[in-house]
């Protein structure tokens, strides 16, 4: 890897933190500039705009994200294990891992909204990502006959997201971790009790 590419893989980790704890919006150029120890024009010598350094510290998160979720679920068998995978992965967030601020696809919904359409539909995206690989698990459980039949992936989808979404808000606003405790043994519940097949049908 060039110098140049590693200074700017260095601009993206480094904002990363920042801008998921302190908002992507919200943290300033001069921010940036204090966390890397670089100039600005270090930095826009990488980056066209602030913008583009937003769009693509946020895609760079996002790609840590589906790593982790990669790695989580690589070595899981069936459907089931696989969904309680992602719930997994969750955990992690609420603890900090892969990157420290929580998720950064709700918190790029919620601090963007109306102020900033193009890094909405960023999350929005990333979000059509978590849903989609949520409801194919459903689905390819449901052909192997893991899920019951009568199983809709989209709705699993629909209730893992906003559970989890919701959990991890409510323990970094009370900064208590038993409102995902709480969230997780309701979902591996779920899984195992109205999702997973009792025995091959």
């Amino acid at each position: 890897m060039r110098k140049g590419e590693r200074t700017k893989q260095m601009i993206l980790a480094e904002s990363v933190s920042l801008f998921n704890q302190q908002g992507y919006l919200a943290s300033s150029i001069f921010d940036v500039m204090k966390k890397t120890g670089l100039k600005k024009g270090g930095i826009y010598n990488h980056f066209e705009s602030k913008e583009e350094l937003v769009r693509q510290t946020f895609q760079f998160a996002v790609d840590q994200i589906r790593k982790h979720i990669r790695n989580t679920i690589k070595e899981k068998e069936t459907a089931a294990d696989r969904l309680l995978a992602v719930i997994t992965v969750f955990q992690d967030l609420a603890e900090d891992r892969p990157i420290p601020g929580g998720c950064p696809i709700m918190n790029v919904a919620i601090e963007s909204d109306d102020a900033h359409p193009a890094l909405c539909k960023e999350a929005r995206d990333a979000m059509d990502g978590l849903r989609s690989l949520i409801e194919s698990t459903v689905k390819k459980g449901i052909q192997r006959r893991e899920i019951r039949p009568e199983v809709n992936g989209q709705a699993v989808a629909t209730v893992f997201v906003s559970m989890l979404e919701g959990a991890l808000m409510l323990s970094r606003l009370y900064v208590d971790p038993q409102y995902m405790r709480d969230a997780v043994d309701h979902l591996k519940k779920y899984v195992q009790t109205l999702l997973q097949c009792e025995t091959i049908w």
